[in-house]
């Protein structure tokens, strides 16, 4: 029998190195697999917000993390749903904002916008300026966060007609109807 050859000693070497790869790649590959799954249950929760802040960070990862930092703090909050009295309340409330609309639009949009912020607050969302507000609101209410996005941007713009005030208590009521939840006249 003659000498081992180089061949014979280092296959079993060239055997874990290859098993290392694979493996390294497996790991790589399920990870990336576990942040695209991420990816996409953020874009199906936030909705136009995820494309808004991607958009907005001019980065994907950050935009992503900007909205995990936005969950993480909502969380933090004692959010309840308003018992049917508050409900009724604000619903009366809603009412009288929307016939002042008829003889002052802009007094009307501001006062909605402030029904707003009193339902927020009463639902156990903390004060805050409009885009804290709205960051607050993504994570359960993205769903209608363009229409507060929209009717924010209407209302603070002193050259809006008469139309585009309208749209923005259309979306005002939007969001108020989903922070207010269905009221005791409307179910009955």
């Amino acid at each position: 029998m003659g000498k081992p050859t180089a061949m014979m000693t280092t296959s079993p070497t060239i055997y874990y190195v290859l098993g290392a790869i694979v493996l390294i790649l497996v790991i790589i590959a399920v990870i990336a697999m576990a942040r695209r799954a991420r990816s996409t249950a953020l874009q199906r929760r936030f909705g136009h917000e995820y494309d808004r802040v991607a958009k907005e960070r001019g980065d994907r990862a950050e935009a992503e993390r900007e909205l995990a930092r936005r969950e993480e703090r909502v969380k933090t909050f004692k959010l309840a749903e308003l018992p049917p009295g508050a409900r009724e309340r604000y619903a009366d409330e809603w009412r009288q904002v929307q016939a002042r609309f008829v003889d002052e639009p802009v007094a009307a949009l501001r006062q909605a916008d402030s029904l707003i912020g009193n339902v927020m607050r009463d639902r156990g969302y903390p004060p805050g300026d409009f885009e804290q507000r709205a960051a607050d609101l993504s994570p359960h209410h993205a769903r209608v966060l363009d229409d507060y996005r929209t009717a924010h941007d209407i209302s603070v713009r002193s050259d809006a007609d008469t139309e585009e005030l309208r749209q923005a208590m259309v979306h005002y009521r939007t969001l108020f109807n989903d922070l207010v939840g269905p009221t005791e006249r409307a179910t009955a």
